[in-house]
């Protein structure tokens, strides 16, 4: 008779009547600005920010493409290592994709490299080797070290034997104590990663998307929905009502944004890409996003686009798998519109 779950189910009913309330009074137009304010507000940082300052750390030329490691600046005197992937034979300026790794071993894993930096060789993991995948349909290609994971561990989760575990525990809580979420910092990070990547001379700023899987969903849908200069995104195995997935299954620490539902639920942030193309990817096994209430964000979303009359650049993909990347839909998809996107700038 003591347990909370009552009324815990009851705030979430009360929160979600408020924020009813709140837009009985609205535009959609002044509806979607609020909330991109509100959004935006969460996640800003107000530590100084600090300069790219990018440097090369190492350029590989390998068998379809060129691998660079390069380190650059964010907020807080934090530094990023980073791989850049380039097609080989560059010629003129490419569209570019930001990639946002999820819980493994961080860049490595989405490159086509072992967690100690030597060459994968076997079959991809969950993580699909999405940014190689990428980079060999022409795209120029950058995959941060997320803070939390791989290089970007804190020491005592480096130690000897310790491989694909995280800090995302401990970062979490200790940034709170500064009135920081990690959500906040990792969405600025890749925001400075869309920086540098638009520093460079060989792509194409008119044609930059993203594409995200699991908690780098996360980031990739947050960044997407607060920086138009993303122009199409993917969200892989993400996707989902905080009502269905973070709320009834246990998560990562790091899915979680302070006071987020006094203004919205996850479908309605996601909703902020609109009407920029949105492709939504979820295994219809996966356990810890279930699809069931994937399907009810695309049902939120598929409306919105079409109120947007933007119907055509929203796509869906479901497929038989459990919490993996499958992207036989989506890299084609990201093919064609960030070409689109390049011819009509």
């Amino acid at each position: 008779m003591w347990n909370p779950d009552a009324i815990m189910e009851n705030l979430y009913n009360t929160y979600a009547g408020k924020r009813l309330q709140e837009q009985e009074h609205e535009t959609a137009d002044s509806y979607k600005l609020r909330l991109k304010e509100q959004l935006t507000g969460s996640l800003t940082l107000q530590e100084g920010q600090d300069d790219l300052h990018p440097v090369l750390l190492e350029r590989i030329e390998l068998s379809d493409h060129i691998r660079e490691r390069i380190e650059f600046g964010t907020y807080m005197g934090f530094r990023v290592p980073a791989y850049v992937l380039i097609p080989l034979g560059l010629k003129e300026k490419r569209a570019a994709v930001l990639t946002l790794h999820g819980h493994g071993f961080g860049s490595r894993q989405i490159v086509g490299l072992n967690a100690d930096g030597t060459e994968h060789t076997g079959e991809p993991d969950i993580h699909g080797n999405y940014a190689l995948e990428l980079v060999r349909r022409g795209f120029i290609v950058i995959a941060p070290e997320i803070i939390g994971f791989g290089d970007r561990r804190l020491a005592e989760d480096q130690k000897e034997g310790k491989v694909g575990n995280s800090s995302c525990q401990t970062l979490a809580s200790h940034l709170l104590l500064y009135g920081i979420s990690l959500a906040a910092l990792r969405v600025q990070e890749a925001r400075r990663a869309l920086d540098y990547v638009l520093s460079r001379d060989d792509v194409d700023s008119s044609s930059v998307g993203c594409f995200g899987f699991s908690g780098g969903g996360l980031i990739a849908a947050y960044t997407a929905a607060i920086d138009e200069r993303v122009k199409a995104t993917v969200l892989c195995a993400f996707a989902n009502t905080f009502k269905g997935s973070i709320m009834p299954i246990r998560h990562c620490i790091d899915n979680y944004l302070p006071g987020v539902l006094a203004y919205a639920e996850l479908p309605e942030l996601i909703g902020l890409i609109a009407p920029r193309p949105l492709f939504i990817a979820s295994g219809k096994q996966d356990p810890i996003f279930p699809v069931e209430t994937v399907e009810v964000a695309v049902a939120y979303l598929r409306k919105l686009y079409i109120q947007s009359g933007a119907e055509d650049r929203l796509h869906v993909h479901l497929y038989d798998g459990v919490h993996e990347v499958d992207g036989s839909q989506a890299y084609p998809w990201l093919v064609e519109k960030l070409a689109e996107a390049s011819r009509q700038a």
